[in-house]
């Protein structure tokens, strides 16, 4: 049976993608704006989006913006902040009851369709600058956005191996922008920034529901954007034959944080990107993964172990837990389970394994509209198409020989260690 359909509509200065479906009780809208990551750029795009849904001109507080969406039977507002390659991706989502399963006649899609243009288009706002409250109080929790990652040793671990790896990239920049860059916006310095965002990004509007696609279409037309030609991230150079980078932090913690960067060479659209995705499910994406096995279980030398790829920057990163003593061990084992999956040490059972997972996984991320949206914005963001079909035909018919080649493209770039250890890496 086919997945989903996704239908497209140019519309001025955006583009409408419409996915007609009865398997919500809900509708949801979700607006993307992409733009290329950007030192100068990158924290006035995470402040922008949270005094964006704070409050709009009919709205002119958080209360009473959220006291309508109340009264439009419980709506949701989100907005979120993302990374996909080079790029920074602002993301705003309107979650609606669908009128269908109501007595009341309320156009409630019409009126999410309406909340959103006001939203983006009749900001809280006067004589080209926000409203000042609004702004301060959102630039405070900024601040507080960013100083968490200190908190969270993981996130943090995450964070550092980025950072170091992609020094001098657009991708080593933190999503949530920089803290010594927050006191410098002012109210009128992000009006500027919000007008040039919505005059240069890459705009997509998603519509996902039990929807008349027809009538949703009509909806949009409030929606008018000025018409662009958005700007392309430069591409990243390949690195061959690099030279490893091995990176160690003291922290007084208790529990060393091993994050290992390698740069997959493959992104999403290459021909070897599915086989890749076997690489990674193999290698540590799952349960039944090597790293999991061997450095967590039989090794025990892990808390955690797992590994993650990140499709359109060409990484793959290994997060793990492990005790400072056992930090070369540790090290060890991982390039092991790296130089296995290159030689095609894996077995038949552990490729049936992954497929099943990784279908499984993929049915269940498109089982919720956002998930759904995040799958099909891979080819946004990718400059392909993929559909949905495809995506699973394609990782079903991987061949052993094709994962072997992929991960052979795979190199080690950063080893990154936080440490509670003064001595580096002995007790």
């Amino acid at each position: 049976m086919p997945l989903l359909h996704e239908e497209t509509v140019k519309k001025q200065g955006y583009t409408l993608h419409l996915i007609n479906t009865d398997k919500y009780k809900t509708n949801t809208i979700i607006w993307k704006m992409k733009a290329p990551l950007e030192k100068e750029t990158v924290t006035y795009r995470a402040l922008l989006p949270h005094v964006l849904q704070s409050s709009t001109k009919k709205h002119p507080s958080t209360v009473k913006l959220r006291t309508y969406l109340d009264q439009l039977y419980g709506a949701t507002l989100q907005v979120d902040l993302s990374k996909k390659g080079d790029y920074h991706i602002i993301t705003l989502t309107i979650e609606i009851a669908n009128e269908v399963f109501l007595k009341d006649t309320t156009p409630l899609l019409q009126k999410a369709v309406q909340l959103l243009k006001e939203i983006l288009l009749e900001p809280n706002a006067d004589n080209g600058a926000f409203d000042s409250e609004t702004v301060e109080k959102e630039k405070r929790t900024l601040k507080q956005r960013i100083k968490s990652v200190y908190d969270d040793k993981m996130r943090y671990a995450t964070f550092r191996v980025t950072e170091e790896m992609c020094k001098d990239e657009p991708y080593s920049l933190f999503v949530h922008g920089e803290l010594g860059q927050v006191d410098d916006i002012t109210q009128k310095s992000l009006y500027s920034y919000y007008e040039r965002a919505l005059n240069e990004d890459e705009l997509d509007l998603y519509i996902i529901g039990d929807i008349d696609k027809a009538e949703v279409e009509s909806y949009c037309d409030v929606l008018r954007f000025a018409e662009r030609t958005p700007k392309r991230s430069s591409e990243s150079v390949e690195k061959n034959n690099i030279e490893v980078k091995e990176i160690i932090e003291r922290q007084d913690l208790k529990q060393g944080k091993l994050n290992i960067g390698y740069r997959t060479n493959i992104r999403y659209g290459d021909s070897d990107y599915f086989p890749l995705q076997m690489v990674n499910g193999i290698f540590g994406g799952f349960p039944h993964s090597k790293l999991f096995i061997n450095v967590r279980e039989k090794a025990n030398l892990a808390y955690y172990a797992a590994s993650r790829i990140e499709s359109h920057k060409g990484l793959l990163m290994v997060m793990s837990g492990i005790d400072d003593k056992n930090y070369e061990k540790a090290v060890n084992i991982i390039k092991e389970q790296m130089e296995s999956m290159k030689n095609g040490d894996f077995s038949d059972q552990e490729i049936k394994q992954t497929k099943a997972v990784i279908q499984n996984q993929f049915l269940e991320t498109i089982d919720t509209a956002r998930g759904l949206t995040e799958v099909l914005y891979h080819n946004v963001v990718g400059h392909t198409v993929i559909n949905l079909d495809e995506w699973q035909d394609r990782i079903a018919k991987t061949s052993k020989q094709e994962i072997a080649d992929a991960a052979r493209k795979i190199e080690m770039d950063t080893i990154y260690f936080l440490t509670g250890t003064k001595e580096g890496t002995e007790k």
